[in-house]
C-alpha cells in the first residue's frame, strides 16, 4: 500500500497471543492499533478510538463477535468489520454478514491473507485513504475505478473491475469459485459457477494472458493470481 496514516485498526480476541501477534504484524505495518479482549471492551475502546477496521473474534465469552459487530455497524460511521471464526461454517458466515459483516476469515489463518482483506476493505469503503497502490506490474486506484497493467488502463467493466482487483489483491493465494462468487457477485447469488470462467477468460484476454501465467487455474481448487 502506498500509505496508511490515520489508518485504523481495533482487534478484538480473548486469546491473548493472538492479539499480540496481530498487534506486532499490523503495526509492523504502519497501522495505529487498539486491541480489547471482550465484546464489552471492545465497544467501549471503539466509542473513543473511531476504527476504519474491526477485526473481531466470534467465539467469546459474554458477549460474542455477532453482537459486537450488530453493535458496532449500528454506532460506528462506515465501519469495516472482518470476523474470525474457528469454525468453517456456512451458517456462520451467513449470520455474520446477515449482521452486517464484511468479510470473514477461518482460524488458522495467513497473517498476508488477513492483510488483504484488510487493504481490500479499506479500498472499497475508505478510498479517500489511499492513493494509487501498485502490485506488480498493476496499479489500482478506486477513486477512479481504474486498474492499469504495465501502465496501460484496462478497459473493465464493473464486474470486471472488481473480480481483477479481487485477483491482485489476494495474490499469491488461491481463491476458490465459492469464495469469487461470494466477494464479487454476493453470496445470495443464486446463477451457475461457470460464470467464473467466462470472466476469467475475458480477463486473460484483456491481460494478453495467453499461456495463464498471470491468473492460473488449479483445477479442482480455483484460481491465483500470480505477480512477477
Amino acid at each position: 500500500m502506498s500509505t496508511l496514516n490515520g489508518v485504523k485498526i481495533l482487534i478484538v480476541d480473548d486469546e491473548p497471543h493472538i492479539l499480540q501477534f496481530l498487534e506486532f504484524g499490523l503495526v509492523n505495518e504502519g497501522f495505529e492499533v487498539r486491541k480489547a479482549s471482550n465484546g464489552y471492551e471492545a465497544l467501549e475502546v471503539a466509542r473513543d478510538f473511531r476504527p476504519h477496521v474491526a477485526v473481531l473474534d466470534v467465539m467469546m465469552p459474554e458477549m460474542n463477535g455477532f453482537d459486537v459487530c450488530s453493535s458496532l455497524k449500528e454506532t460506528e460511521d462506515n465501519i469495516a468489520v472482518i470476523m474470525l471464526t474457528a469454525k468453517d461454517e456456512v451458517d456462520d458466515r451467513v449470520k455474520g454478514l446477515k449482521l452486517g459483516a464484511d468479510d470473514y476469515l477461518v482460524k488458522p489463518f495467513n497473517f498476508d491473507e488477513l492483510l488483504a482483506r484488510i487493504e481490500a476493505r479499506l479500498r472499497n469503503q475508505f478510498p479517500d485513504l489511499l492513493g494509487e497502490v501498485a502490485y506488480g506490474p498493476f496499479r489500482i486506484d478506486d477513486r477512479r475505478r481504474e486498474i492499469k497493467h504495465e501502465e496501460r488502463v484496462l478497459e473493465l467493466s464493473p464486474t470486471e473491475y472488481e473480480l481483477l482487483k479481487l485477483l491482485v489483491l489476494n495474490h499469491g493465494l488461491v481463491l476458490s469459485k465459492a469464495r469469487i462468487l461470494d466477494r464479487v457477485w454476493g453470496y445470495d447469488f443464486g446463477g451457475e459457477d461457470n460464470i467464473v470462467e467466462v470472466y476469467v477468460r475475458s480477463l486473460r484476454d484483456k491481460l494478453q494472458d495467453k499461456e495463464h501465467k498471470l491468473i492460473r487455474t488449479l483445477r479442482g481448487v480455483g484460481y491465483r493470481m500470480d505477480l512477477p
